[in-house]
C-alpha cells in the first residue's frame, strides 16, 4: 500500500482522486473524484467548453469579415477532405473523382468518413464547409472540457481549471479547429484516450480505452503512435494487477489481446490499401517523407529530422520569436511529467506513456520534408497534452513552497501563462482570416475561373489539388500524387519523371490544361513542351500566404514564384519525340534505357552512383530543335559521379554500340576536361574511356564501342564512373537516353 503525507489545508484541491486501497483526504474526494464522476453536471466543464466554442466562433466571425461573409478555410488541404467526404457521401468510396481508382490521399480516414456521413444525411452545398468548421469548433470545446476533467483527475480541480482555460484560449488550436481540417478532432480523441484510461486504470481492466484508441488510429498515423505507447502502459498495468491478484492467465492474455485493437485496426486499414492500390503506404507519406527521396542518405536524413525536431522544440518552448505557446511551456511540461511520475505512483504509466508518446509523434512528423507546414498542423493535436503537463509542471514547482506561497506560485505562474495565451489570440485570428483570404484570391478564384471558362469534361493537371477539384466540376490530375495514385514517387524524383508518368497515362486521361505554380515551370516541367498557349495568370497580392510555415517562408515563397499560378493549354504534339536517336544507329537497336522513366529504370536496374553523399539525382525535361526543325523532348537526370544500368535482349559475342544522349556540363576555364569523361566498365571489366562533348544548344548524341568478347550474355551491366576514384574533378552531366545496337 502506498502511503501519502497528509496535505496542508491549502492544497486539498490539488490531490488526485486515488484508487481503492490508496489513502486520500475527504477534501480531495470532494474536489476531485466527485466532479470527475459527474461529467454532465460539472458547471466548470460546461463553462470551459462554452468559452472555447465562443473563441472559435469569434475566429469564424473574423474569417467571414475578411471574406465578404463567405466561409473559406485558411488551407487548401481542407478541400481535399471535403472532396473525399463528398465522394463517400455519394457512394464513391475513396475515389477522389468519380471513375478514379481508389487512392490513399485521405490522410484522416475516420474524419472523412464522418464528414461523408453528414453529406449523405443532407449537409451539402454551401453548408458543407461551415459544418466541417463548426464540427472542429465543437471538438475543440470538448477537448478543452476534457482537458479540465483530465487535469482534475490527475492532480486536482484547480490545475484542471487552469489547463482547460489554456486550451480554450489557445490561438493555434482555435486556428486548427476552424481550418476545416481534422486537427481538433484528433486532439479530442487524444484527450479522450487519456481520460478514459484514467477511469479504467483502477481495476486494470481496459475495455473502452482500446476502442477510443481505434478511433484515434483510424484518424491519424501520429495518433496511432501515441495510442501504441499508451497501450504498453495498459499492458503493464494488466500484468502488474494480475500478479497482485493471481488472476487466471488466459483471462490476462485475453485482456492484452483486446488492448491490441488499434494495431489490428491500423493493420486492416493498410492491408486494404495494399489490396486495392498495390501499396500499403498512404500517398501523403509517399509524397512528403524524407525516407522516400530518390536517394536516401541516413546521416543526411537524420540531420534534417533533427533540424525539424528542433523547430518543434523551439516553438513549444515558447522562447523563440513565434507566439505558439507561453514561454517555457515545454520545459514546464517535462517537469510536469517528472512531477506526476514521482508524486503520484498510480499515474506513472500514464506519465511515461504520454511523455514518450509525444516524443515519438514529434520524431515521426520530423521525417516529413515540410513537417512544420501550416503552423505545424501535424502536431497541433498534441497541444492540449502539452498545456496540461505544463500546468502540472507549475503545480509541481509550487510544491517546493509551503503555506500561502505555494498557492501564490501556482496561481501566479498560470496567470502569467494565461496572459501570454490571451495576448496571442488577436494575431492568430487575423492570421487565419488573412490566409483564408489568400485561399479565396487564389485557389477558390482559380477553381471558379476553370469552371466558367474551360470546356465541360476537360481534364486539368494541378499541383494544389483541393479547391480546384472541389469547385471546378472538372477532372483533375494531381501531379503531387496525393489524390491521383501513381504520381507521388515521380514527383519526388522531379519534372522528368512526372513527364514520363504523364506520358504513360491513357490518352483520354491526359490533362488538357495545366494549372501550375510558376515555381514548377522554373524547375523544369515547362521545359518539356507540354505547356502550350498561356490562358491566364493569377497572382496572390495578400502578404499572408496559406503555405507559410512556422519556420519561415519556403524557397518559392521567398522568390515569389509560388504566389503565381498560370493556366496553360496542354500541348502533346512533341510527346514521345525523343524515343528514337536523332542519328542513325550502328546496327539494329536491341534495347533502350529511358532515363527518368521510373518503370524503365527499374527494368534496367538503373542507379546513379554519386560522387558525394547527399546529392539528389533529380530529373528534368528538355526540349531541343531536331534536324528537321521540330521539337524533340526527352527527360533526364543530373549525374555527378556515374551511373550503372543493364541492357537486355543482346546477341552474345557480338560487338555492341552504346549510343548516349548526353548534356555534358561545360567545364570552367581552369577546370580539367576530365569532368566530361567517364570510365566505362562492362560486367566489372574496364572497357575504355568515353569522352563526352558539350553543346550549349542542348544535348549531343555520342557512341561508345564495346568489344565482342565483353558481351558474354544476352544481358550486360555497364557502369560509368570517374577516371580516378575519390579525387575530382568528377563527371558532371545530364543523361537522357541510352541505346544498345548490334
Amino acid at each position: 500500500m502506498t502511503r501519502f503525507v497528509a496535505p496542508s489545508a491549502d492544497e486539498h484541491d490539488e490531490l488526485p482522486a486515488d484508487t481503492p486501497g490508496e489513502r486520500t483526504t475527504a477534501a480531495a474526494v470532494a474536489g476531485g473524484s466527485r466532479s470527475a464522476g459527474r461529467p454532465f453536471r460539472d458547471a466548470a466543464a460546461w463553462s470551459i467548453g462554452g468559452l472555447s466554442f465562443l473563441v472559435s466562433a469569434l475566429f469564424l466571425a473574423v474569417n467571414l469579415a475578411y471574406n465578404q461573409w463567405n466561409f473559406i478555410p485558411p488551407v487548401d488541404d481542407a478541400y481535399i477532405h471535403l472532396q473525399y467526404a463528398r465522394q463517400i457521401g455519394t457512394g464513391h468510396f475513396l475515389q477522389y473523382k468519380t471513375g478514379d481508382p481508389i487512392s490513399t490521399g485521405a490522410s484522416s480516414l475516420l474524419y472523412v468518413l464522418i464528414l461523408g456521413g453528414a453529406y449523405a444525411l443532407g449537409v451539402q452545398g454551401a453548408a458543407f464547409l461551415p459544418f466541417a468548421m463548426t464540427f472542429g469548433a465543437l471538438c475543440l470545446a470538448l477537448t478543452a472540457a476534457g482537458t479540465y476533467r483530465l487535469g482534475t483527475r490527475l492532480v486536482g480541480r484547480q490545475a484542471g481549471l487552469f489547463a482547460g482555460l489554456l486550451v480554450a484560449l489557445s490561438g493555434p488550436l482555435a486556428w486548427g479547429a476552424t481550418s476545416g481540417m481534422e486537427i481538433a478532432f484528433v486532439a479530442f480523441l487524444l484527450v479522450s484516450l487519456l481520460l478514459v484510461f484514467t477511469g479504467e486504470r483502477a481495476q486494470s481492466r481496459f475495455v473502452w480505452t482500446p476502442l477510443v484508441a481505434v478511433a484515434a488510429a483510424l484518424t491519424r498515423t501520429e495518433a496511432l503512435l501515441f495510442a501504441g505507447m499508451l497501450g504498453l502502459a495498459m499492458i503493464w498495468h494488466v500484468i502488474a494487477h494480475a500478479r497482485g491478484t493471481r488472476a487466471a492467465w488466459p483471462r490476462v492474455i485475453g485482456r492484452i489481446l483486446w488492448i491490441g485493437l488499434p494495431v489490428y485496426a491500423a493493420g486492416a486499414q493498410y492491408l486494404y490499401y495494399w489490396s486495392v492500390t498495390g501499396s500499403a503506404e498512404q500517398n501523403g507519406v509517399l509524397a512528403k517523407s524524407l525516407l522516400h527521396m530518390p536517394a536516401v542518405y541516413p546521416l543526411e536524413v537524420a540531420d534534417k529530422v533533427l533540424s525539424n525536431f528542433r523547430i518543434f522544440l523551439d516553438a513549444f518552448t515558447g522562447l523563440s520569436t513565434q507566439d505558439y505557446v507561453f514561454p517555457g511551456a515545454l520545459l514546464l511540461a517535462v517537469a510536469g511529467v517528472i512531477g506526476l511520475f514521482r508524486r503520484f505512483p498510480q499515474w506513472r504509466g500514464l506519465a511515461l506513456a504520454a511523455g514518450l508518446g509525444v516524443v515519438l509523434v514529434l520524431a515521426s512528423v520530423s521525417t516529413l520534408e515540410y513537417s512544420d507546414i501550416h503552423h505545424m498542423r501535424y502536431v497541433q493535436p498534441l497541444m492540449p497534452i502539452l498545456l496540461l503537463f505544463g500546468v502540472i509542471g507549475i503545480h509541481s514547482a509550487a510544491q517546493l513552497f509551503t503555506g500561502g506561497a505555494r498557492r501564490s506560485v501556482l496561481v501566479g505562474g498560470v496567470v502569467v501563462a494565461l496572459l501570454f495565451t490571451v495576448s496571442q489570440l488577436p494575431a492568430w485570428s487575423l492570421r487565419q482570416a488573412q490566409q483564408a483570404a489568400g485561399i479565396r484570391d487564389q485557389q477558390v478564384t482559380i477553381s471558379h475561373w476553370i469552371k466558367g471558362h474551360l470546356p465541360r469534361g476537360a481534364s486539368v493537371a494541378v499541383n494544389d489539388v483541393g479547391a480546384i477539384a472541389y469547385f471546378s466540376d472538372r477532372y483533375v490530375v494531381d501531379l503531387i500524387g496525393l489524390a491521383t495514385t501513381g504520381f507521388a514517387t515521380p514527383n519526388l524524383h522531379g519534372a522528368g519523371s512526372l513527364y514520363e508518368e504523364l506520358r504513360h497515362l491513357p490518352q483520354q486521361r491526359r490533362p488538357d490544361y495545366f494549372a501550375i505554380f510558376d515555381s514548377w515551370s522554373v524547375h523544369g516541367l515547362g521545359e518539356g513542351g507540354l505547356f502550350g498557349r498561356e490562358l491566364i495568370t493569377f497572382e496572390l497580392k495578400s502578404p499572408a500566404f496559406s503555405h507559410t510555415t512556422i519556420g519561415g517562408l519556403s524557397a518559392c515563397q521567398a522568390a515569389r514564384t509560388c504566389n503565381k499560378v498560370t493556366i496553360y493549354q496542354a500541348d502533346w504534339n512533341a510527346l514521345g519525340s525523343g524515343a528514337e536517336p536523332l542519328q542513325a544507329p550502328n546496327g539494329q537497336i536491341r534495347d533502350r534505357l529511358n532515363v527518368a522513366d521510373l518503370r524503365d529504370e527499374e527494368r534496367h536496374d538503373y542507379q546513379v552512383i554519386p560522387a558525394h553523399q547527399g546529392f539528389q539525382p533529380e530529373t528534368h525535361v528538355k526540349t531541343v530543335t531536331g534536324p528537321d526543325g521540330g521539337d524533340v523532348v526527352d527527360s533526364g537526370r543530373h549525374v555527378i559521379g556515374g551511373e550503372s544500368f543493364t541492357f537486355h535482349d543482346l546477341i552474345p559475342h557480338q560487338p555492341l554500340t552504346v549510343m548516349a544522349r548526353i548534356d555534358a556540363t561545360e567545364p570552367e576555364a581552369d577546370e580539367p576536361t576530365g569532368s566530361r569523361a567517364v570510365q566505362v566498365e562492362v560486367n566489372g571489366k574496364v572497357a575504355g574511356i568515353w569522352q563526352f562533348d558539350a553543346d550549349p544548344r542542348g544535348w549531343v548524341e555520342t557512341t561508345f564501342e564495346i568489344a565482342a568478347e565483353l558481351v558474354t550474355d544476352s544481358a550486360v551491366t555497364i557502369e560509368l564512373g570517374p577516371l580516378q576514384e575519390f579525387l575530382g574533378p568528377y563527371p558532371d552531366y545530364q543523361s537522357y537516353s541510352y541505346w544498345a545496337s548490334q
